[in-house]
């Protein structure tokens, strides 16, 4: 390793280390840029506090990749390589990190690996490594992939950790070192049984940080209304998608106050957090096969919100049908070690088993409009307008919970 040359003070992990090279690489504009994107978008115009950035969680997830490395016993070279892999995971973030990425229909990595390949950052890390190691980590290849972009890797368990910090939610607070030190490296990360109640708690925290956090209805909200403005914002050329990876979340808001019409508007909703409302609602667990929800394609839904916005005459820009993001967590496929036999996580932990399901309990397809056309939704129904699936008669029917939104 490199002389060490500077430490960082971390309000999550504490303070630790980077080496000469690695300040070289952090303080290039690429990696510089990730200060001026929020780590959660706008959800801190739900928790206010949640001010952090890209820049703290991808020097975080740096530090969490080097104790995992240093716990796998990896060569210094590999070790170095996994600290550089985690440190840049998130450099080809756009604007307000996950409310962006719908709307540009690329990944993260993959912009992360075309700044990495196509940048001048491509020309400092080339003196150290093959920059096509680095991209494969990245994006969960090879042996060390697993490390940053897998089941229960070091990137989930500080951005856990961190927004749960900030937000000031209990629910994301997990045993980092006690996962750390039962993984292992063979092809891919093993979790040893000791670790099996640390990883449960990691994968229910997970799932309890979706509604409380990621996927509060809040936030979808406002993420729904930034979408479509961004998208407006790219119909009428004001940005280029294939440089997003050059616009930090200043610029696009720049760019809003100086439009007009749509775009001005929605960015002055925005200043005086005057959203949109729910109102209509359908809990997924009514339906029998919730997961078809997600099959309903932007087209479609489109076309819906034309139909409802004529028939109810409100502005067609200003009604959105918004479909949750599916709940993966495919840490529930973590490989867990009893003796020589390998099991996934989901099929030893009745907890995780049980969230094969429960994950849907939460979710819910919503219509948002202003809260000044409440009264025209008072009969309602979006299955008039859009084909849903099957429902079922549920113990627990949340029915009368979409009612009472209607009056929120």
């Amino acid at each position: 390793m490199l002389k060490t040359s500077r430490l960082i003070r971390d309000s999550v992990h504490g303070e630790f280390s980077l080496n000469d090279f690695e300040v070289k690489v952090m303080d290039y504009p690429q990696m510089q840029r990730l200060r001026r994107i929020k780590q959660l978008g706008f959800i801190s115009l739900i928790y206010p506090g949640a001010n952090h950035s890209r820049f703290e969680h991808s020097v975080g997830t740096m530090n969490l990749g080097s104790r995992l490395a240093d716990h796998l016993n990896l060569s210094d070279y590999n070790k170095k390589l996994v600290r550089i892999a985690s440190m840049l995971h998130d450099i080809g973030h756009g604007p307000f990190s996950h409310a962006s990425e719908p709307v540009l229909d690329v990944k993260h990595e993959e912009l992360s690996a075309k700044v990495i390949k196509k940048t001048s950052l491509n020309d400092v890390l080339s003196e150290e490594f093959d920059t096509k190691e680095i991209i494969d980590i990245i994006n969960g290849k090879g042996e060390l992939g697993p490390i940053v972009s897998g089941e229960l890797d070091v990137d989930r368990m500080d951005y856990l950790i961190r927004d749960s910090h900030y937000t000031g939610v209990a629910y994301g607070v997990i045993d980092v070192d006690r996962i750390i030190s039962n993984l292992k490296l063979k092809h891919y990360l093993i979790l040893d049984e000791k670790g099996i109640q640390a990883a449960e708690s990691a994968l229910v925290a997970r799932y309890q940080m979706y509604p409380s956090v990621y996927q509060h209805h809040t936030a979808r909200i406002i993420n729904a209304m930034f979408r479509r403005c961004l998208k407006e914002i790219i119909e009428k050329k004001l940005i280029k998608t294939k440089d997003i990876y050059q616009y930090d979340d200043i610029d696009i808001i720049s760019i809003c106050r100086n439009s007009d019409g749509f775009i001005k508007d929605t960015i002055t909703k925005f200043d005086n957090r005057n959203l949109l409302k729910i109102l209509s609602s359908t809990r997924l667990n009514e339906f029998l096969n919730p997961q078809d929800i997600f099959k309903i394609n932007d087209e479609t839904l489109k076309k819906c919100e034309e139909e409802i916005s004529e028939d109810l005459e409100i502005d067609k820009k200003y009604v959105i049908i918004n479909i949750p993001e599916y709940p993966k967590f495919s840490e529930m496929k973590t490989q867990v070690a009893f003796g020589d036999r390998l099991f996934h996580l989901s099929d030893i932990s009745s907890i995780v088993g049980a969230l094969k399901y429960a994950k849907f309990n939460y979710l819910d397809i919503c219509v948002y409009a202003p809260k000044e056309e409440r009264d025209k939704f008072k009969n309602f129904k979006l299955e008039n307008y859009l084909s849903l699936p099957e429902k079922t008669v549920h113990k627990f029917s949340t029915s009368h919970t979409s009612q009472l939104r209607l009056f929120d």
